[in-house]
C-alpha cells in the first residue's frame, strides 16, 4: 500500500493594491440613500458608504479607520497582512463650534472616504458637475434700474438685455412685468 502525500501551498500573499484591486471589483456603486434640503441634492451618506465598502475591504484583509490626526480628518485602509497602508487627508476649518466641527469630521470623512476608493454613486451627478457653470450676473442699483426702465420706454434698450444682463431683486422684476403690461 503505497501512502501519497500532497503537498499544502500556501496562497500567495497580496500587497494592499493587489487587495484594494480585488476589493474595488467587488465594491460597485453606492446607493443614495440621503437628501440635503438645502440645495435639494441626494447623496451617499457616511452610513451608507461604510455599510458598502467596509464588508468587502474586510474580506480582503483590509482595515478602515478614519482617526482625527491634529486638526485632520484621515481615512486610511491598511493591509492586515503586510502593515502597508494608504491615507486620504482632509484639515478641518479653523473657527468652528463643537457642532460645526462634528458635522465637519462627518462630511470629511464621507469625502475622503469616497476619494481613497474613487467611488461612484447610483445616480451619479456627474453630468450636473460638467456643465459649465456661468458666471454670476451682478445687481443693479435702485438708480440704474430706474435709468434702465427710460431707456427702455424711449427704446434704446429691451427688457430681455436687462433681464440677461443683471441678477435682478423680486421687486424689480414686478417693475418689469408691470411695464411690460403697460406696453401692451
Amino acid at each position: 500500500m503505497e501512502t501519497k502525500t500532497k503537498a499544502v501551498v500556501p496562497a500567495p500573499v497580496l500587497t494592499l493594491h493587489q487587495k484594494l484591486h480585488k476589493a474595488k471589483q467587488s465594491i460597485g456603486k453606492v446607493a443614495k440613500n440621503a437628501t440635503n434640503p438645502h440645495f435639494k441634492k441626494s447623496y451617499s451618506d457616511i452610513n451608507a458608504i461604510t455599510e458598502a465598502v467596509e464588508p468587502i475591504l474586510l474580506e480582503n484583509g483590509l482595515l478602515l479607520l478614519q482617526p482625527i490626526q491634529g486638526n485632520s480628518v484621515c481615512t486610511q485602509i491598511i493591509c492586515i497582512d503586510s502593515n502597508e497602508s494608504i491615507e486620504s487627508c482632509m484639515e478641518l476649518p479653523a473657527g468652528l463650534n463643537p457642532q460645526q466641527v462634528g458635522s465637519a469630521v462627518t462630511y470629511y470623512r464621507r469625502y475622503t472616504l469616497s476619494s481613497i476608493l474613487c467611488l461612484q454613486s447610483v445616480d451619479d451627478d456627474a453630468n450636473l458637475a460638467s456643465v459649465p457653470v456661468k458666471a454670476a450676473k451682478p445687481a443693479i442699483t435702485t438708480q440704474r434700474f430706474e435709468e434702465a426702465l427710460v431707456s427702455i420706454e424711449n427704446g434704446k434698450y429691451t427688457f430681455e438685455k436687462l433681464i440677461e444682463a443683471f441678477e435682478l431683486t423680486d421687486l424689480q422684476k414686478q417693475a418689469i412685468n408691470l411695464n411690460k403690461n403697460l406696453k401692451k
